[in-house]
């Protein structure tokens, strides 16, 4: 597979990534349109920056983040979640991992894996934050492979009809995934 991974314009490439979100995440119109409007005032914020995986000219994955804020949104939502757990802290001196989608075509391949260590290396801060639904899944192995603990778990977001867990990690990431005994 020719896969390119770098960095990503992400407002001219708006749809395309979000048509990768809407299949990785299953997504219907209305919702890729509110999303449209989010990550385009996302990508205003200082230090906001983005990278793209594109195999054979075409976008299969892409992540993006920026430097924390207490005035974000998502900073107000989760806040109280972590204050809870003591983890109130991490909102500070953070990088947030907004977005990271790959297309179910293209998973399992690492590439949502060089997107979070790439973007993250770029980072000023000393810690990652971010967000994923709070159930045993494929991208929750992978955060917690690259360090990522859970600092607030069933946090709830309007209008998300699941809970989603706060993960935090201190960067530079874990390369290498940690080895799993097998058994005979």
């Amino acid at each position: 597979m020719d896969l390119v991974i770098g960095p990503l314009d992400l407002p001219s490439r708006v749809d395309e990534a979000l048509a990768v979100q809407a299949v990785a995440f299953g997504l219907g119109p209305d919702e890729v349109a509110v999303r449209r409007q989010i990550v385009l005032r996302h990508m205003q914020y200082p230090g906001a920056r983005a990278l793209g995986a594109t195999s054979e000219g075409r976008l299969v994955g892409f992540v993006y983040g920026m430097p924390n804020s207490r005035t974000h949104w998502w900073s107000t939502v989760v806040e109280p979640y972590l204050r809870a757990q003591g983890n109130a802290d991490w909102l500070d001196d953070s990088f947030v991992i907004t977005e990271l989608h790959v297309h179910p075509g293209h998973q399992n391949r690492g590439i949502g894996r060089r997107l979070i260590t790439l973007i993250t290396d770029g980072a000023g801060e000393p810690r990652s934050i971010l967000s994923a639904i709070d159930t045993d899944s494929p991208a929750r192995g992978l955060y917690h492979s690259l360090g990522y603990v859970d600092l607030a778990r069933r946090v709830n977001f309007p209008s998300a009809p699941k809970p989603y867990a706060v993960m935090g990690a201190p960067l530079p990431l874990r390369r290498k995934q940690p080895v799993v005994a097998r058994r005979r």
